[in-house]
């Protein structure tokens, strides 16, 4: 006999328990699992959910998907046919929260197919309560590489979660994470194996080594020893430099060896270099963290969004982002388009570079070393003795022109390269090698942090000015000729904010406790050296 209930209605009828019945076979039908969401570095977690309801065929997609999300309908529907699971012939729901987060890309395309498995039953809710899972599903149910797995990893750590899936040549990269539980997966049978029985395919060990690059070396480099001193200067102190110098003088033979002689970077900063590179796609499966510092160099012809970083729909990194705790190398640096150059300023004060768009503000670490090269003319004959030039005295200066004022007052070293002589190239003993002159840069360094043992700073180059004012002035001799200079306007405030923390910068490589007049000259010097 079926049990009847009394409604609102007043009439007997079984309402209530068909209205039970079908509330608690819905709570069956709904799944979920967790999904990082990227904004530039930072990440938040994304709870996905799916229900799976009586109705026409259907599939929606909630929570501000752009194009290449609302897409994953198809490749997830492909990728679960493939794998011989069902596609539910009913209304298909998935609700990506928080609701009001823009999220974008096909990381969500594993997790979302977890989601409707979990939500028609073919794989339990509790086995993956607890666990992020990231990729991109081919339509034949591989797991695809995507970017940015170690910031999303980073954010997922940070919200409590301790256990992710990544696609397995992610691996290497996820694998950093060492307070995580990270699975690396090839295909969706294997997750899906995993999930139902625990066990799962075992792939080889990755070897996770720091790669130092040995292929350039400053032995290579005959002669040019005020270039290769303005470089380990720059390299001890983290300055910007300039080099001024007729084509084939060795400026970007110099600026190629300059992160030879910097310190290896330490794991936090190495971290914070892979999550970059992650972001903009720029790692190798087999080498994703590397202590040597990176080197980007742009070609002249770069737009804005390639140097600084932007984009309409999805905002990446630019090259001087890319550069972060390394060297930004530009070449023919008066050829770049006309504020291209001028937007490196914010960054080369701040160390960061803020986008703003429609879609979202992000900011990006930008404290990188720029090295600029550039001919003294347009022909590039000018320097030296000048033979051959076709150049006017107008077009010369037109020429170095485009290197702005503002620009070139953020400029520490500015040293003219000579062409190289007869003697330098006959000469058969190579010069010091980078080894030797990165030992002298380590060094001058430790002494460096010795000073900033209790300051947010840890190079010369990074001294606020208040500071400058303060505590770190050199000696009084050196102070009243940086004075002078500063009456005659030959420096301008920034400059001889600039000449002084070069000049801490010689100190610690000369041993000396505090900048002397000799130092001070000697960085004022390398500053204004060349007349732009």
């Amino acid at each position: 006999m079926r049990l009847l209930h009394r409604c609102s209605c007043g009439f007997n009828c079984s309402r209530w328990n068909i209205y039970n019945r079908i509330s608690r076979w819905c709570a069956l039908s709904l799944g979920q699992c967790y999904a990082i969401a990227l904004q530039g570095l930072s990440g938040s977690l994304v709870t996905v959910e799916a229900d799976i309801a009586d109705g026409l065929p259907m599939y929606a997609l909630l929570g501000l998907p752009d194009t290449a999300l609302s897409e994953s309908r198809d490749r997830v529907r492909a990728a679960l046919v493939n794998c011989l699971e069902t596609w539910p012939n009913k209304k298909v729901t998935v609700s990506l929260s928080p609701a009001w987060l823009p999220k974008s890309g096909s990381s969500f395309d594993l997790s979302i197919a977890i989601a409707l498995l979990a939500a028609n039953g073919t794989i339990p809710n509790q086995s993956h309560a607890d666990t992020v899972f990231l990729g991109e599903l081919a339509l034949d149910g591989a797991i695809r590489s995507i970017r940015g797995v170690l910031p999303s990893l980073i954010a997922a750590y940070g919200a409590g979660v301790l256990t992710a899936v990544v696609p397995l040549e992610n691996l290497a990269e996820a694998e950093l994470m060492t307070h995580m539980k990270v699975i690396g997966m090839s295909h969706l049978n294997e997750v899906l194996r995993w999930l139902r029985t625990g066990t799962r395919e075992e792939h080889p060990e990755l070897d996770l080594h720091f790669d130092v690059d040995d292929a350039y070396d400053f032995s290579d480099v005959a002669g040019q020893p005020l270039a290769r001193r303005a470089a380990e200067i720059a390299a001890t102190g983290g300055h910007h430099l300039l080099l001024i110098g007729p084509p084939g003088a060795g400026k970007t033979m110099i600026a190629d060896r300059i992160p030879t002689i910097l310190p290896p970077l330490t794991i936090d900063q190495a971290l914070e270099v892979t999550a970059v590179h992650s972001i903009a796609g720029a790692l190798t499966s087999r080498s994703p963290l590397s202590l040597t510092a990176p080197i980007v160099a742009p070609h002249h012809s770069a737009t804005r969004v390639a140097m600084v970083g932007g984009g309409s729909h999805v905002i990446r990194p630019g090259a001087c982002s890319l550069a972060h705790h390394g060297v930004l190398f530009i070449d023919e640096a008066p050829e770049c388009g006309p504020g291209i150059l001028d937007a490196l300023r914010q960054p080369l004060e701040s160390g960061t570079i803020s986008i703003a768009r429609s879609i979202g503000n992000m900011t990006f670490p930008a404290r990188f070393l720029l090295v600029l090269a550039a001919n003294p003319c347009p022909c590039g004959k000018f320097a030296g003795r000048g033979r051959g030039c076709t150049c006017t005295s107008i077009q010369v200066r037109r020429y170095l022109g485009k290197l702005s004022g503002p620009l070139m007052d953020r400029i520490d070293l500015r040293v003219q390269v000579d062409p190289v002589g007869r003697v330098d190239m006959a000469r058969t003993e190579l010069g010091e090698s980078s080894a030797l002159i990165r030992e002298r840069v380590i060094a001058a360094r430790e002494v460096a942090a010795t000073r900033f043992a209790h300051e947010s700073w840890k190079v010369n180059s990074q001294i606020p000015s208040r500071a400058l004012r303060t505590t770190y002035q050199s000696e009084k001799s050196a102070m009243n000729f940086l004075h002078d200079e500063l009456d005659r306007e030959r420096l301008t405030a920034r400059g001889l904010h600039k000449v002084m923390r070069v000049s801490w910068t010689l100190a610690d490589m000369k041993g000396h406790p505090r900048p002397t007049l000799e130092d001070v000259q000697e960085a004022h010097g390398l500053r204004e050296g060349i007349e732009m």
